[in-house]
């Protein structure tokens, strides 16, 4: 009974919107932003369910990635275990090492390296001293008056 009232208020509003629409142009000024209209709604809520699902996904996605780092690293330390490898070694790689695979990877999967008969370097470049990041300029002491 309620939504029915409901339904038949919401299609008079709308037919008297549309009647006061048809007088003339200048009838633009009279449309209102009501605030009670929201909270009357389910604009609200949906906005708090909208927020609470996102949220929740980054966190379960913070916690599956996370589980997965040390689930992964878990058996990375099991296999040196088993094969004699004192724990204390660092496992991790260096950035030319991953530079080099991620390069080699890419030639393999784009099969670039058919057609290449030159040998590909990777140097490391030093970034040029720019006193715009220099962190000596820093307020490491007082300002004087």
């Amino acid at each position: 009974m309620i939504d029915s009232i409901q339904i038949a208020d919401s299609i008079k509003t709308a037919i008297d919107t549309a009647m006061a629409s048809s007088n003339g142009p200048n009838n633009f000024n009279q449309l209102t932003f009501n605030l009670d209209n929201i909270s009357k709604g389910d604009g609200i809520l949906i906005t708090v369910v909208g927020y609470v699902v996102v949220f929740l996904s980054l966190l379960f996605l913070y916690v599956a990635f996370n589980q997965i780092s040390k689930f992964l690293m878990g058996r990375t330390r099991k296999k040196l275990k088993a094969s004699g490898e004192s724990e204390n070694n660092n496992i991790g790689v260096s950035g030319e090492v991953n530079a080099a695979i991620s390069m080699a990877l890419h030639l393999y999967f784009e099969e670039a390296h058919d057609f290449e008969n030159t040998v590909l370097t990777i140097k490391k470049v030093k970034k040029p001293y720019s006193p715009w990041s220099s962190k000596i300029y820093g307020l490491r002491q007082f300002p004087r008056k």
